[in-house]
């Protein structure tokens, strides 16, 4: 196997040496260069043609972000951002993965981490899976799925949603996609970090007629309202006398996430008199497939979509929920929100 070409973006010297030396320990990836800032990289990237290449967000001359742009109108190429927790790090951050940017790494302690050999894993994994990504992929639209004619079973539809590795920019495309008056509550399980959820969901929220907000413990869900859970916290839906509200939870991961879709579609699993629709969208992994079969099982008229191969820019959640046989619709990304739309407004046969 030939091994994955990185070029290391980056303007702590230590930095650049750190996170060189955690990808090299992988046998699968070989550093071809580094670089101290975004214009010094580009003209690496322009000489070199690497396969992926980590970007630091914030560095002088040029910061991530105009590089990133750069390197998306004139040498598409899977990128992974390199982010600190500050606010505008991380308001950057989901600039840069609504542009272009595959996935996003959190320095554990700032700009300069110290410590960044504890997610030494995360920067190896995340970067062979950008490596196998085609940022190039033409992702034509195709038809909307032709619908099976039923009925609404109950007068209130809940709509739940899971995602994972680029989730942010497919999440912008179907709440954008939604019409003004859909009314239906949504639920999302985006699997990031404590800090950029509140973030997303603000961002999101500039882009819609929705409300969408990070959902805090407790709260009665409302229609028109898009809640994200916040990162750290796994969400659920629990009944509250007439009404259904939201709890946030510590308890343990989910394969290694928290919050775990698997977490979301097995609580509205127990919620009765209620028509629900389960969208699995782009990711690593396979979260989301024991929730949908658990859906499934004790409400066999749930909806289940899974994102299309030809749309997702990371196929494993779409693909492990498609092998249960528990969806009952395929869709590429950009008719997604128009399939929703349909499945929550149906008065009779369609």
């Amino acid at each position: 196997m030939t091994p994955i070409r990185v070029i290391v973006i980056d303007d702590s010297a230590f930095m650049r040496k750190m996170i060189t030396d955690i990808l090299e320990s992988d046998s699968r990836i070989h550093v071809i260069a580094t670089a101290r800032n975004g214009e010094d990289g580009l003209k690496k990237i322009q000489e070199l043609s690497p396969d992926v290449v980590t970007l630091d967000v914030e560095m002088p001359v040029m910061d991530g972000i105009t590089a990133l742009t750069q390197i998306m109108d004139t040498n598409p190429l899977p990128v992974v951002m390199l982010s600190s927790l500050t606010k505008d790090a991380t308001n950057s951050t989901l600039q840069a993965i609504t542009s272009g940017a595959v996935d996003f790494i959190t320095k554990p302690s700032g700009s300069i981490s110290l410590d960044i050999a504890t997610i030494k894993q995360e920067i190896i994994t995340k970067v062979i899976a950008a490596s196998q990504v085609d940022v190039t992929k033409k992702r034509e639209t195709t038809e909307t799925p032709k619908l099976v004619a039923t009925k609404q079973l109950y007068a209130k539809t809940l709509v739940l949603i899971g995602a994972s590795t680029g989730g942010p920019r497919a999440l912008q495309r179907l709440i954008m996609d939604l019409p003004n008056d859909f009314s239906s509550p949504v639920l999302i399980v985006q699997h990031m970090p404590a800090g950029f959820t509140k973030s997303l969901a603000e961002r999101l929220n500039n882009l819609s007629a929705l409300h969408i907000k990070e959902a805090t413990h407790g709260e009665i869900i409302k229609e028109r309202t898009v809640y994200i859970a916040p990162g750290d916290y796994h969400m659920k839906i629990r009944r509250v006398g007439t009404s259904h509200a939201i709890e946030l939870t510590g308890e343990k991961e989910r394969a290694g996430h928290r919050p775990a879709a698997d977490v979301l579609f097995e609580s509205a699993a127990e919620i009765a008199r209620m028509n629900k629709v389960a969208v699995v969208l782009t990711g690593m992994g396979s979260d989301g497939s024991s929730g949908i079969e658990t859906l499934k099982m004790h409400d066999p008229d749930a909806i289940v979509l899974a994102e299309s191969e030809e749309s997702a820019i990371i196929y494993g959640m779409p693909k492990a929920a498609i092998k249960t046989n528990a969806v009952n619709y395929i869709v590429h990304l950009h008719q997604m929100g128009e399939m929703i739309y349909k499945l929550t407004n149906r008065s009779g046969g369609m």
